[in-house]
């Protein structure tokens, strides 16, 4: 999916919510344990109850790679399910990525050959060529960490480079890489105040923002500073609608939850 479609599916959806499959076995209702593949059931009834209220869904790796092969099957048949869904919604590898370029090349390899992900997250810190191997796939993004919305962000991200922030210096130096139509940032919905600040460094580009929700961050915030033309955001929500409830009716409980992003967003994109 380019940027242009991204935009339209946007617009059509009134939304701009991506749903993290963030599927934890000691976190779902307990009745799905009884079945053959528990993970790929829980991720199936969220879809079914969701997918005309996002514009995609987010597998975090960790959760899948956790179980070994049966995560890795969970994961193969999740993608399956969303593959008739092609032009309706977009998927992120959260595999968070990152080394010299043979493996990265394999890393793209997997997710965006075997897997037919859109888009996968990964980390820049060893620099242009642990990221440029991910950039050869037409209609494939790249989600390159800018600025996280975990705690330990202030650890290394905000320190001052005598050219600005560690996180700025990314910011500027990863738009060499790639353009708006191949590259994105996480940019974490935990900092609010650097928003501003960020759209004026890349403009044009795409935000995937974690931390709205059970993290604290704050959607009109980040829309009124991080919104640009194209509306710029795509914006995670995971356990707030996934574990709404643990009951059998947790995919009637998710689709609640979800539909209340996505009516807070829709005043937001009406404005586009």
């Amino acid at each position: 999916m380019n940027r242009s479609g991204l935009f339209q599916l946007i617009k059509k959806k009134q939304s701009f919510l991506c749903i993290g499959l963030d599927t934890d076995l000691s976190l779902i209702p307990p009745h799905l344990l009884k079945l053959q593949d528990p993970v790929f059931e829980f991720n199936k009834a969220i879809i079914d109850a969701t997918h005309d209220l996002c514009i995609g869904y987010k597998p975090n790796l960790a959760f899948y790679e956790s179980m070994g092969l049966k995560g890795w099957e969970s994961l193969e048949k999740t993608m399956q399910y969303l593959a008739p869904f092609k032009n309706e919604l977009f998927t992120i590898a959260d595999a968070k990525r990152g080394d010299i370029g043979n493996t990265s090349k394999m890393y793209a390899k997997a997710f965006f050959e075997n897997f037919d992900f859109d888009s996968v997250t990964v980390a820049p810190y060893m620099g242009e060529d642990s990221v440029t191997p991910f950039l050869s796939y037409e209609n494939k993004w790249v989600i390159l960490l800018g600025l996280t919305s975990n705690k330990g962000s202030n650890d290394f991200q905000f320190l001052e480079t005598g050219n600005g922030k560690l996180y700025e210096n990314v910011i500027r130096k990863a738009q060499q890489w790639a353009s708006p139509d191949q590259l994105m940032f996480v940019v974490g919905a935990t900092h609010p105040e650097e928003f501003k600040n960020i759209r004026a460094l890349a403009p044009d580009y795409f935000f995937l923002v974690p931390g709205v929700g059970a993290q604290g961050g704050d959607l009109e915030k980040i829309c009124d500073n991080g919104m640009n033309k194209q509306c710029g955001l795509i914006i995670n929500s995971a356990r707030q609608i996934i574990y709404a409830s643990k009951g059998e009716d947790f995919a009637q409980a998710a689709r609640a939850e979800a539909l209340k992003v996505k009516d807070a967003m829709a005043k937001f994109v009406t404005k586009l």
